[in-house]
C-alpha cells in the first residue's frame, strides 16, 4: 500500500538555516549521506562551471547546442567525461533521430535580407525562389483581428508558383498552410501578428491540428518586422527547406548502484537546445544542477539505485525520452523504476519558483494527461523544501509538456521544478519574487540570448539544492511515493509541512497561460 504521508521522515532545523560548505578538498573526499554535507557541497559556483561549458561548446559550434549537430555531440562528451571521472558508471542509449537543417529565408528584391527563419513541423522541402504575395496581411495597428489566410477565398486569384505570406492569428497554422499548397502556393512564410511584443518575434510551431496531412511544399516563420517587410510591393524571396537527414541521437544515462536495484532513482533533464541558441537556462540549467549533484554524490551508498539521464531531442518533440521509456516497456524493465523527477529550465532570469501541481490545487491537468499515484507525495516534498528554505513557491501545471511525459503515460510518479519560460509575470507576482512586472518569465526562450547571462544565479542557487535534497531523500526511501520501505537520511533531519503556494497562477488576475514550457509546439494562433 503506498503511504500517505506529505514527505519522508527528514530532524527539525529552523526554516531556512543554511548549510555550511566544507572546503572543496573536502568535498572532493566524503561521502555527502546527509543534507547538511550534501547541501553545503552542492554550490552555485560547480553549477556554473558546467554552464560555462555548454556556453563554450555552443560558442564553437554555430551558437548552439541542438540535436543533430556538433554542439550537442560535444556536449554529451562533456557530461560522460564529467560522470567518468567523478566514478559514474555511463552508458549512451540510441534512438532514431531525423535532422531538419535550418531553413533559408532570404528576401531578393527590393531590399536584399536575410532572415531568421524557422521551419514548421510537418514542413514540406524545397529550395524555392519567387515572388511573395501577401494574402489578406494587416500592417497597421491594432492588427486584431487578423484572419489572414484562414479560409480558401483569402486566396482568390493567387498567383501559382508565388510564395504566400500570411500573417498569424485566428486559425491554425496548417489550416493557412493547406489553403496556400491548395491554391498553388510553391512555399509559405508565416509571419507573426504584431499585435503584441509577445506575439511580435520569430513564430514557429506545427502544422498539424486540424490537418493531420504534413505539406509538400516549404513552410518557414518569420518576426512580424521580417513580414512587414517581404510584404513590400515587387518583393521576391528565396525559402529553402532542405530535405531530412537520418542522424540517430543519444541519451547519457548514468547509474549509482544502490543496495536495492529494482527500485530506481530517476532525475533527468534535457541536454539538447533549439538551433535558435545556446540553451543555457533551456535546459544548460537543468542539466548543469544534475551534473554538479552527480559528482558531489558520487561516494554515496545509496539505499536505493540512482539513475540520472540526460535526453536528446526533446526540443524536438520529447523524442529520447519517450524512445528510452518505449524500451524500458518493452524490455519489462520500466516498472523497476519508482519515480521520476524532471528539471527543464530552473534558471528563468524573470523567475518565479514553482513546482509541478500533483494535486492540481493550482492547475486542472489537461485531459487525457494522468498523474500517477505518487506525483502529489513527490509535490509535497519540494513544497516542504522551499517552506524549509522560505522560499515563496507556486504551482506549475502538470501538462507532461517535457521529458517527464512518457513516465506519466506509463505509470511512474513523477514531479519536477520549473521557473517559468513565455508566460508575463504579473504584478503580484513582482511583489513576491521581485524582477520585472510585464515581462516574460525568460525573455530570451527559445532565443539567441538564452546564453551564460540568461540566467539567475539565485534560483539555480536555490534550486540545484532543493533537487539535491530530493534525490538524497529517495536515495533512501521511496516508501512516501511508492510504499517501497527504505531507511531514513542520516542526520535526524525533518522538513516542514509545506506551507502552501501562493495562488498566483491560474486564477483572476493570475498569470492566465498555463506556465509550463511547450516544446509540443502549439498548432494554433
Amino acid at each position: 500500500m503506498i503511504a500517505t504521508a506529505a514527505v519522508a521522515t527528514l530532524a527539525l532545523v529552523p526554516a531556512g538555516a543554511a548549510f555550511a560548505a566544507p572546503s572543496s578538498q573536502g568535498c572532493d573526499s566524503r561521502t555527502n549521506n546527509t543534507y547538511d554535507k550534501l547541501l553545503g557541497c552542492v554550490t552555485v559556483d560547480g553549477v556554473l562551471e558546467h554552464e560555462e561549458a555548454f556556453q563554450a561548446i555552443a560558442d564553437a559550434n554555430d551558437d548552439n547546442r541542438a540535436a543533430g549537430t556538433t554542439g550537442y555531440t560535444e556536449s554529451v562528451e562533456y557530461v560522460v567525461d564529467t560522470l567518468e571521472a567523478a566514478g559514474w558508471s555511463v552508458e549512451l542509449d540510441e534512438f532514431d533521430f531525423t535532422y531538419v537543417p535550418p531553413p533559408t529565408l532570404e528576401q531578393l528584391t527590393p531590399v536584399a535580407a536575410e532572415y531568421e527563419s524557422a521551419v514548421f513541423t510537418g514542413t514540406g522541402f524545397g529550395d524555392v525562389t519567387g515572388n511573395v504575395v501577401p494574402v489578406d496581411v494587416v500592417l497597421a495597428p491594432p492588427r486584431d483581428p487578423v484572419t489572414s489566410g484562414c479560409e480558401a477565398a483569402d486566396f482568390a486569384g493567387f498567383p501559382v508558383g508565388s510564395i504566400a505570406l500570411v500573417q498569424r492569428g485566428t486559425c491554425e497554422f496548417g489550416v493557412k498552410a493547406i489553403n496556400a499548397q491548395n491554391a498553388g502556393a510553391s512555399a509559405v512564410i508565416i509571419f507573426n501578428q504584431g499585435n503584441t511584443d509577445l506575439r511580435s518575434g520569430l513564430v514557429t510551431g506545427t502544422l498539424f491540428g486540424v490537418n493531420q496531412t504534413p505539406l509538400s511544399i516549404p513552410v518557414v516563420g518569420a518576426s512580424f518586422a521580417d513580414g512587414a517587410a517581404l510584404a513590400q510591393t515587387g518583393s521576391t524571396a528565396r525559402v529553402a527547406v532542405l530535405s531530412p537527414e537520418s542522424r540517430p541521437q543519444v541519451n547519457v544515462i548514468a547509474e549509482l548502484p544502490g543496495k536495492n536495484d529494482d527500485n530506481v532513482v530517476m532525475a533527468g533533464a534535457h541536454l539538447d537546445s533549439v538551433q535558435a541558441g545556446p540553451g543555457i537556462n533551456d535546459n544548460g540549467s537543468g542539466s548543469a544542477a544534475l551534473l554538479e549533484i552527480a559528482q558531489q554524490i558520487s561516494k554515496l551508498k545509496p539505499e536505493n539505485t540512482i539513475r540520472f539521464a540526460w535526453w536528446g531531442a526533446e526540443e524536438s518533440g520529447l523524442l529520447g525520452s519517450r524512445a528510452y521509456v518505449a524500451d524500458q516497456v518493452a524490455a519489462g524493465t520500466l516498472d523497476e523504476v519508482a519515480l521520476y523527477l524532471n528539471f527543464d529550465m530552473v534558471a528563468s532570469p524573470n523567475y518565479i519558483f514553482m513546482v509541478y501541481d500533483g494535486d492540481e490545487s493550482g492547475w486542472d491537468a489537461p485531459q487525457g494527461v494522468p498523474i500517477p499515484e505518487g506525483s502529489i507525495q513527490i509535490e509535497d516534498l519540494f513544497e516542504s523544501y522551499y517552506t524549509w528554505a522560505g522560499v515563496p513557491y507556486d504551482d506549475a501545471q502538470f501538462s507532461g509538456r517535457s521529458d517527464y511525459q512518457a513516465f506519466i503515460l506509463n505509470g511512474v510518479p513523477a514531479g519536477g521544478l520549473f521557473t517559468g519560460a513565455e508566460v508575463v509575470k504579473t504584478a503580484e507576482q513582482a511583489e513576491i519574487w521581485g524582477g520585472t512586472a510585464g515581462a516574460q518569465y525568460d525573455p530570451c526562450y527559445h532565443l539567441a540570448c538564452d546564453d551564460i547571462d540568461n540566467l539567475a544565479l539565485d534560483a539555480l542557487d536555490v534550486n540545484s539544492d532543493a533537487i539535491a535534497a530530493a534525490v538524497l531523500t529517495y536515495a533512501y526511501s521511496t516508501e512516501t511515493v511508492n510504499g517501497v520501505v527504505g531507511t531514513k537520511v542520516p542526520g535526524n533531519f525533518t522538513f516542514p509541512a509545506p506551507a502552501g503556494p501562493e495562488g498566483t497562477v491560474n486564477l483572476p488576475g493570475g498569470g492566465g497561460l498555463a506556465p509550463d514550457h511547450g516544446h509540443e509546439h502549439d498548432a494554433v494562433d
